[in-house]
């Protein structure tokens, strides 16, 4: 199996910019779709993000469109979320994941990270 762990989290001021990464070690990283969600206190876990097999297809939820870039080298065996322009609401632990392909990467991802916390002050 395929361990995820995230790493880049921290305290930002509201405009701020974070970078996040997720390094994977053991099965194969460049055939796994990988994904960034976040939750929230009291919320469910939301999508935020997913990337292909290869970065050549990525995909954003509306609430993160135009601030937040996703990316990957398989070299490196790791996927990284560019945060910018950083609201109060982005506040959450943040998740990354793996899946065989972008759907579902999105719905049923097969392996999780242990998270990292983003925290944006006002």
């Amino acid at each position: 199996q395929v361990q995820l762990v995230e790493s880049g989290g921290g305290l930002v001021q509201a405009g701020g910019s974070l970078r996040l990464s997720c390094e994977a070690s053991g099965g194969t990283f460049s055939r796994y779709a990988m994904g960034w969600f976040r939750q929230a206190p009291g919320k469910e876990r939301e999508f935020a993000a997913s990337i292909n097999w290869n970065g050549a297809s990525t995909y954003y939820a509306d609430s993160v469109k135009g601030r937040f870039t996703i990316s990957r080298d398989n070299a490196k065996n790791t996927v990284y979320l560019q945060m910018n322009s950083l609201k109060p609401e982005d506040t959450a632990v943040y998740y990354c994941a793996a899946g065989v392909s972008t759907m579902f990467v999105r719905t049923t991802p097969f392996q999780w990270g242990q998270g990292t916390q983003v925290t944006v002050s006002s």
